[in-house]
């Protein structure tokens, strides 16, 4: 029983790496074939293949505690082949791979609600607006005691999340406690569809000038921009601030959607080619129908994969001024192909590059995971990939795309990184509880809720100077007012007052002349190379 066992794991994983050698199913077949000249190649698969088996057969046998199969093939053997290979190819187990697929969908069954972890114990963060769980009354700074009689005591957060999640229509029983309540408070939950989108609802920062902000790049993000634009009203749009900052990317269609509404139809979006695929490019299908408003994309050193496709080619093309640092670097091609076990191999098949022909993708090469991950070289670029944006503006390939203005967002101080890891949450948790849950739209933190926040700090024992505090206080007010909308309205609410106090959004505002000049300027070069003439100049880095 032990053998057959055994073979139920060992069995996938030689598909996997007679998969991984010889380039997969289908239409790769034919490729991979071509590549494997060496008469002794499928020889020397098997070789590899039957050491694995015996080093798994000994290690079952005679380690000294029973060995959990599962964990040493999913966890161990697969993921260690992987990261031989590159930072991004990534193996996922049945539950992660069931994550993956609902992150990009936007879309799942349950009530509605970010947990997190606060002193070993799970708290609600924020009901999603119009959810469950936001309806029928969960609160931030709830601390959830059990779901379904089940206590969360020793629970991991992403064990609970598991639990309330369930089939659309069905019950779910919650018990949380609460700051101020005498006693637990219970709620009978139905779960329903839950849509989180990857684009928040869009607004004016002022007349003419608007802000849409996207979060990562999943299956409805091209869609959720189209309908906030149409909502907004994109003839009435004089500049807008598209913001990048902290997206991971996602799906490469969506992101060649996003970019498509900005550019003109026809232009080069992104291409990609690997070792045994040809290159392939992604042109403008349907085009920017004459919209041509300035605008300034936001990025930072966590804007990645799609969301780098998009800054590149409104780069390369001179459609948008890039402003903030520089970002991540991830330009490797991932494709994901499902195992039979409910599993899946997310492969690097191929590389991105921008319409300009430079590689989005950071070197790896000598530097550890570690040191690559945690950018500990930030200003990489290679000096030998440079190219020309279409007005002639140099830029280099191979270390991510480089911001045409450069904005640092300061660091926390250490009042500040106190602050934002709980103190503000808590004070805001026990602050409703002796005042009404609800406040004006356009409400600010005054003095007197900053000197009882200040009080509130001394009686927890929160070791901090006058001065510091002083020094603190715009941070405060913005960064208090963002945890107050949350539980007085919503997140999206909160969101929104959020990025209107933001110092490197109205850096974006007053950068919009210089994205309608780049603009202009990218024009006036094109007609010239049509008309035979040498083009001045266009200012940029």
């Amino acid at each position: 029983m032990v053998h057959k066992r055994r073979w139920l794991f060992v069995l996938p994983l030689i598909v996997l790496v007679f998969s991984v050698l010889g380039g997969f199913y289908g239409p790769r077949v034919l490729v991979a074939a071509a590549a494997s000249d060496a008469p002794d190649a499928p020889d020397t698969s098997r070789r590899d293949v039957e050491s694995f088996t015996k080093v798994l057969s000994l290690v079952e046998q005679n380690f000294a505690e029973p060995v959990n199969n599962e964990k040493a093939i999913y966890s161990g053997a697969i993921p260690g082949m992987l990261q031989t290979l590159d930072p991004h190819s990534n193996f996922f187990d049945p539950k992660e791979y069931r994550a993956l697929m609902e992150e990009q969908k936007g879309s799942y069954s349950g009530v509605g609600m970010t947990v997190s972890s606060r002193n070993g114990k799970t708290v609600v963060i924020a009901p999603f607006p119009g959810s469950p769980a936001y309806k029928i009354g969960l609160r931030p700074g709830d601390i959830i005691f059990s779901v379904n009689d089940k206590p969360t005591e020793g629970l991991t957060t992403t064990e609970v999340a598991d639990i309330l999640k369930g089939p659309r229509g069905t019950p779910v029983k919650i018990v949380v406690s609460r700051e101020g309540a005498p006693d637990y408070i219970t709620y009978n939950v139905v779960r329903d569809d839950i849509s989180r989108k990857t684009v928040p609802e869009g607004f004016w920062l002022k007349p003419g000038i608007a802000y849409i902000k996207i979060i990562s790049f999943g299956d409805n993000t091209g869609r959720e921009l189209d309908d906030n634009l149409r909502r907004l009203g994109e003839n009435s749009i004089r500049g807008l601030v598209l913001d990048l900052r902290n997206n991971p990317g996602g799906l490469l269609k969506t992101g060649v959607a996003v970019a498509d509404h900005f550019l003109q139809k026809g232009q080069l979006i992104v291409s990609h080619r690997g070792r045994a695929s040809a290159e392939q490019p992604y042109y403008a299908y349907n085009g920017n129908h004459g919209h041509d408003y300035p605008i300034v994309v936001l990025v930072d050193g966590m804007s990645a994969s799609a969301a780098e496709i998009v800054a590149g080619a409104l780069q390369d093309h001179d459609r948008a001024w890039i402003l903030g640092s520089k970002t991540f670097g991830k330009g490797l091609v991932q494709t994901v192909f499902p195992m039979s076990d409910h599993t899946a191999l997310a492969l690097t098949t191929a590389h991105f590059y921008t319409p300009s022909g430079r590689l989005i993708q950071r070197d790896y090469s000598n530097k550890s995971f570690y040191d690559y991950y945690f950018h500990k070289d930030a200003d990489a670029r290679n000096p030998l990939d440079v190219k020309m944006t279409d007005s002639g503006r140099t830029v280099y390939g191979g270390g991510g795309i480089t911001p045409d203005e450069k904005y640092d967002a300061p660091r926390m101080d250490g009042l500040e990184a106190e602050l934002n890891r709980s103190a503000l949450f808590s004070f805001t948790r026990q602050y409703f509880t002796k005042h009404t849950a609800s406040l004006p739209k356009g409400w600010m933190p005054d003095n007197d809720i900053i000197e009882d926040l200040h009080n509130f700090l001394l009686e927890k024992g929160t070791k901090f100077t006058e001065a510091e505090f002083t020094r603190d206080h715009d941070w405060v007010k913005r960064y208090l007012a963002r945890e107050m909308y949350i539980y007085a309205f919503n997140v999206d609410e909160s969101d929104q007052v959020f990025a209107r106090t933001d110092p490197e959004v109205q850096r974006a505002i007053e950068a919009m002349p210089k994205a309608l000049g780049l603009a202009q300027g990218a024009k006036r070069v094109i007609v010239q190379r049509m008309n035979g003439q040498r083009p001045a100049a266009v200012g940029g880095k």
